[in-house]
């Protein structure tokens, strides 16, 4: 299976910046605790969500924590997207990690001081999937994607 992800967001989970994947629905039984690609959708990057996201992060108004990043690790990934949107590769699988046991997006919320939305759609953080044992790909695999969570043959 894989999932693909928006960058930045892929490109962060690669890095072990992004230890939640939010989704609006919970992972099926048959991906819990499993190992699943983590694929960067053609989508390119929008140079206002990450200018958002490194306001949050950098702030010190303790907006961090909404964006559920571990911001020593993504603030130089963020800074790098914005200086060159082209350094996040697109249509291509960037790593694999292990979905482990989700958790209610506001239970999330609660741990970590507040409610949690890393997306101005509300219905699509109702769970968080915890990306575990992240692996990156080396070297990445360009590939096309599908939306959701789909079959991947492992090849590009």
């Amino acid at each position: 299976k894989a999932l693909t992800l928006w960058q930045p967001w892929g490109t962060l989970v690669r890095a072990r910046a992004k230890p939640w994947e939010f989704r609006g629905w919970r992972p099926p039984n048959s991906v819990i605790g499993a190992r699943i690609g983590i694929h960067a959708g053609a989508r390119p990057v929008k140079r206002p969500e990450i200018e958002d996201l490194l306001e949050r992060l950098t702030s010190g108004t303790g907006g961090a924590w909404s964006t559920a990043l571990i911001p020593e690790i993504a603030i130089p990934i963020l800074e790098r997207a914005l200086a060159d949107p082209r350094s996040m590769p697109l249509s291509s699988m960037l790593c694999s990690a292990v979905v482990g046991e989700p958790k209610e997006g506001w239970k999330i919320a609660e741990e970590l001081g507040g409610p949690v939305n890393d997306s101005d759609r509300e219905e699509h953080s109702n769970w968080g999937w915890p990306m575990l044992d992240v692996e990156p790909y080396e070297p990445i695999i360009p590939c096309r994607g599908m939306q959701g969570l789909w079959e991947w043959n492992g090849h590009g």
